[in-house]
């Protein structure tokens, strides 16, 4: 959550405060039914919100919630050889997986999420300001930014800009990420997310994601007749 309130209650019992920089983790598993009440704040309402699928095996698992203050969301902050140089010190949430020895603020079980994920925000504090992540070659990765311009620089030094509010699915090339706020720009922040892939099939109807049709029809008629979770 950038800007806001969102008030969670779910048919598990689950209830929370989603607050400025704040977030939640929940998994659906085998059926929650949610709802999400926003509260603006200052007229304004700004979010993300990000579907991670599960593997076949733990589809029906028992639903999990949990929300996040922004004080419980480890934090660590790049340096560099000169602590006056304005392009150090880019200030990183984390939010899930590994940054820089921090470890983030959710942490499931490799079993539970094989794929792995890294979910970063990332605060480039000026112009200039560059930021490194290692990043498996058998991961996928994008990157959104949704203030200022961030450039990802390929392994020749060629910079590629990605502008406010666009994405960019990187390339499964090498073993690292290196991105800059635009050098003749301004401060500048972004998402930069990464999972390894599941390889399975993927069936899905509104809010169901299951692998097959026959899996989806059964969560539906589940749904239709009070029996999921």
């Amino acid at each position: 959550m950038i800007a806001g309130r969102m008030r969670h209650k779910d048919s598990g019992g689950h209830e929370g405060l989603l607050q400025n920089g704040g977030m939640q983790w929940m998994t659906a598993g085998r059926g929650l039914v949610h709802s999400e009440m926003p509260e603006q704040e200052e007229g304004v309402m700004e979010g993300f919100q990000l579907w991670l699928n599960l593997p076949g095996k733990n589809k029906l698992c028992a639903p999990w919630y949990r929300d996040f203050q922004s004080a419980d969301i480890p934090e660590v902050t790049t340096g560099t050889e000169d602590p006056e140089d304005p392009r150090g010190g880019v200030l990183v949430r984390v939010i899930a997986g590994t940054s820089h020895g921090v470890q983030g603020a959710m942490q499931r079980p490799l079993a539970d999420y094989p794929t792995d994920p890294l979910y970063l925000d990332l605060h480039f504090p000026a112009a200039g300001a560059s930021f490194s992540q290692p990043i498996a070659e058998t991961h996928n990765a994008f990157l959104f930014v949704y203030r200022g311009t961030v450039h990802v620089i390929d392994s020749l030094g060629h910079a590629t800009p990605v502008p406010r509010n666009q994405m960019a699915i990187l390339k499964n090339a090498g073993d690292a990420v290196l991105l800059q706020s635009d050098p003749a720009g301004e401060p500048a922040r972004a998402l930069l997310i990464a999972g390894q892939p599941l390889h399975e099939p993927i069936a899905q109807y509104g809010p169901f994601v299951m692998n097959t049709r026959d899996e989806l029809m059964t969560a539906v008629e589940d749904f239709q007749n009070g029996r999921m979770g």
